[in-house]
């Protein structure tokens, strides 16, 4: 039997067996309030800005831990499959539990999957991915004001392209390091929200949240505007700034993982190629994550030189309680910090 089949039949039996303890155990107080169930911390940062008081937001990957690697227990797929919404990022993101996914919507569960809505782009797109020239160089503040114009963005609104499923191929999951993509995955939640309880303007706490994005995208341009265009060269641990790279100038040369999984496996090969590009591009940082061990990045650092540093962005996670990235714009905005000083 295929590994992955396997996986996926053990998670549709996981499933089949939390649903079944859940409804053979005691009914649980009913609530009036709506309950959403979001995956990932930033999109529980983000359906908790959306739903204020009218709604129970339950997360289900803790902070500081791989969305890639995660694995939910049977008690947590069960709460998941009694939520009201479930939000996913999807595009693999969640590799581990897809089929748990999968599973509650074909039960009839209602499931919002943000990262097919958002226009996604493919792994290595780097500043490929949006024609800067198109966008008035998204590091020249002059014309940032048109940046929220969806129509000119692929129509990332439009729900017509979710309807393919869950096999996404090469295309890039992590769709929060762009704020305006975010502040349309506010939008997309308030939608979901009023088809469940139109009693709330739930939109209009969306776009709310939608103008702080946009400031925020703002002053993460002028935090950047400092390092010059020649040194917007970006070595990572894995594929996850495409879309920073994409919304800000930079290119993603190299990366120590290959691909965009932290569960990938680099060659002796590839990480020998990797520190003789560095060398030959004078790239002085690796940008690590909180998330994961940085020692195999701290290893390519020491073999390109002694002057190369080894800096830790929040990427797969908000940061624990005192970090100062403990929501989604501040996540951002630390990160724009950490990669400014390190380069300039």
């Amino acid at each position: 039997m295929d590994a992955r089949i396997g996986v996926r039949l053990t998670w549709v039996v996981l499933f089949a067996i939390g649903m079944l303890a859940t409804a053979c155990g005691e009914q649980d107080q009913q609530s009036d309030s709506l309950h959403i169930y979001a995956t990932t911390s930033v999109l529980g940062d983000v359906a908790s800005t959306i739903a204020g008081d009218d709604a129970d937001v339950s997360v289900l990957i803790p902070i500081g831990a791989d969305p890639h690697s995660f694995a939910p227990s049977s008690s947590q797929v069960a709460e998941m499959g009694q939520a009201d919404l479930v939000i996913a990022n999807g595009l693999g993101l969640e590799e581990s539990f897809e089929a748990v996914l999968e599973g509650i919507e074909s039960d009839g569960g209602s499931l919002l999957e943000i990262g097919p809505a958002l226009d996604p782009i493919p792994f290595g797109a780097g500043v490929d991915a949006h024609d800067h020239e198109d966008e008035g160089e998204a590091h020249d503040h002059e014309d940032e004001g048109e940046a929220h114009d969806h129509e000119d963005e692929g129509e990332a609104h439009d729900h017509e392209d979710e309807g393919d499923g869950h096999d996404h191929g090469s295309d890039d999951p992590h769709v929060w390091m762009d704020p305006l993509r975010m502040a349309e995955a506010g939008r997309l939640i308030a939608e979901a929200l009023a088809e469940l309880d139109d009693s709330v303007d739930w939109m209009a706490r969306a776009e709310a949240y939608a103008t702080e994005l946009e400031e925020v995208d703002v002053e993460i341009q002028q935090i950047l505007a400092g390092i010059p265009e020649e040194s917007r060269v970006l070595v990572t641990n894995h594929d996850s700034l495409g879309y920073f790279a994409a919304r800000y100038g930079f290119d993603v040369v190299g990366t120590v993982l290959p691909g965009g999984s932290t569960l990938g496996d680099p060659s002796s090969d590839q990480l020998a190629n990797l520190v003789q590009l560095m060398r030959e591009l004078d790239v002085r940082v690796i940008f690590a994550e909180t998330t994961e061990p940085s020692s195999l990045a701290e290893a390519v650092s020491q073999e390109v030189g002694d002057s190369v540093q080894v800096v830790e962005l929040y990427s797969g996670s908000l940061g624990e309680p005192g970090s100062g990235a403990e929501t989604l714009t501040e996540m951002l905005l630390v990160n724009a910090r950490l990669i400014a000083e390190s380069m300039q």
